[in-house]
């Protein structure tokens, strides 16, 4: 894909910097740029297109940046100018307004548009959270050394036009190039939870560069939230099969084997995550969640404590941490660790649950009511909400609130022995005592020693 019509390398740029407010939010901004490259002999109409683009969003992101620290508290967060242009990568879009190509250069004109203090808010999110930073901070640098081994290819082709080898680097180059862009916009998608469109760029990402082994981990993580393990088990195998030591993949994999209900294999995940990257603070969170399943709630109590030691902004090792502490019957330190985490993280449906469990222990069930209906409007299938919130109405002796809570609470999680256990004693309340009988029997033949002591009471085998 040589094009002998031209004999030098030349990048040029032509800039038409805009700054235009967009009057129909007094605070959303608009930024223009445009770039224009100037092909190589290397270069094809397709390769020209990505480096422009490339260029292009470079050149807006740092515009936005420099903006930011004129105008907002970004200045206040001790970031460098690089590692603001790659957080803002993954919260802005990039829109192509026009673009043309005449044979020999590659022109674009594109714009990002948005309010520039909930960009700031975002980045202040972002850079709390190790990983997504961390993330976004290696797909800059991976751009970064792509363009500047672009650079070198097309100045090795300028001396031996003809070198075949040089040529195929060219061209994978440029397919990575364009992957990472690709990547970006996923990461940027699965920040705003569209993980549908997520897994649309991610995917186009790996067919370009099909060794991409971050692309899998990310990809895997919108998989898990769709609930599609399967694609989470094959992505993260793949991850690993490309790349062994990278931490991610170990933990999403191990996620999935908590799920399906496998904790060993999800601890030794873990152990591999920790092991790979001891700073791993999400590793610490799940392989908490993984000894919880297995009772062990003082190993949740130490690796809640190292999550927190490590990142004390990660709001969900406060759930866990919480979690430990109710099991041990601290109901005082539930709430403690159970508001911190609320005020990190407004959203985190789990945090409710957790204090609103411990309000139960306390006997204050107007505040459990609160605090399960908060759970449930965050979180509309969260199963120990519902739980709960029945047990709640059942102190207040609403029966058949408790009733309907725990029918929703089996239609979400049948395999939850204590979801029958309450259906059991709702039935049992309202006088429904066959129907009741058969709950208890059900949880008490799932190891339920509370519904085993009924029926022996009740003189019925299971």
């Amino acid at each position: 894909m040589m094009k002998s019509s031209l004999i030098r390398i030349n990048l040029i740029f032509i800039l038409l910097v805009l700054f235009i407010p967009n009057f129909t939010s007094a605070e959303s901004k608009t930024f223009i740029k445009e770039y224009t490259y100037q092909a190589s002999e290397a270069d094809s109409k397709i390769s020209s297109r990505v480096i422009a683009l490339e260029q292009v969003k470079r050149l807006l992101l740092e515009e936005l940046g420099t903006y930011l620290e004129s105008h907002t508290e970004i200045v206040n967060f001790q970031l460098k100018k690089d590692q603001i242009t790659a957080l803002t990568a993954g919260i802005v879009q990039t829109q192509i307004l026009k673009e043309k190509w005449d044979g020999e250069r590659y022109w674009m004109q594109a714009k990002i548009e948005a309010d520039p203090h909930k960009v700031a808010e975002d980045v202040d999110a972002l850079r709390k959270d190790r990983e997504k930073s961390n993330e976004l901070e290696d797909v800059r640098k991976k751009a970064d050394e792509l363009s500047r081994e672009l650079e070198r290819l097309r100045s090795e082709l300028e001396l031996s036009k003809k070198d075949q080898t040089n040529i195929v680097k060219y061209d994978e180059a440029i397919k990575e190039l364009s992957a990472t862009d690709w990547y970006r916009k996923g990461l940027s998608f699965a920040r705003t939870g569209n993980y549908d469109e997520a897994i649309a760029a991610i995917t186009k990402a790996i067919q370009l560069n099909p060794k991409y082994s971050l692309a899998y981990v990310s990809r895997s993580f919108a998989y898990a939230k769709l609930g599609d393990y399967q694609r989470v088990l094959d992505d993260t195998n793949k991850a690993i099969e490309l790349d062994p030591k990278l931490a991610m993949a170990y933990v999403n994999r191990g996620f999935v084997y908590r799920n399906l209900g496998d904790n060993q294999k999800a601890l030794t995940d873990y152990n591999m995550a920790i092991e790979l990257d001891p700073k791993n603070a999400l590793a610490y969170v799940n392989r908490g969640f993984a000894y919880s399943k297995l009772g062990n709630y003082q190993q949740v109590l130490a690796d809640s404590n190292k999550a927190i030691e490590l990142d004390p902004k990660l709001a969900m090792a406060y759930v866990n941490r919480g979690l430990a502490y109710g099991k041990l019957g601290n109901y005082q330190q539930v709430l403690a660790d159970s508001n911190k985490a609320i005020e990190l993280d407004p959203k985190l449906a789990m945090a409710y649950v957790n204090r609103g469990l411990a309000y139960g222990m306390l006997g204050n069930y107007p505040q459990v009511l609160a605090d399960s209906n908060q759970a449930i409007e965050l979180d509309p299938k969260l199963s120990l909400a519902y739980v709960n919130r029945g047990l709640a109405y059942s102190k207040l002796g609403d029966n058949q609130q408790f009733l309907a809570d725990s029918n929703r609470a089996i239609e979400l999680d049948p395999k939850n022995v204590l979801c029958y256990a309450n259906r059991g004693d709702a039935y049992s309340k309202l006088g429904y005592n066959e129907l009741a009988i058969n709950d208890y029997k059900t949880c008490a033949r799932l190891g339920h020693e509370g519904c085993q002591r009924v029926l022996r009471a009740k003189g019925v085998s299971w």
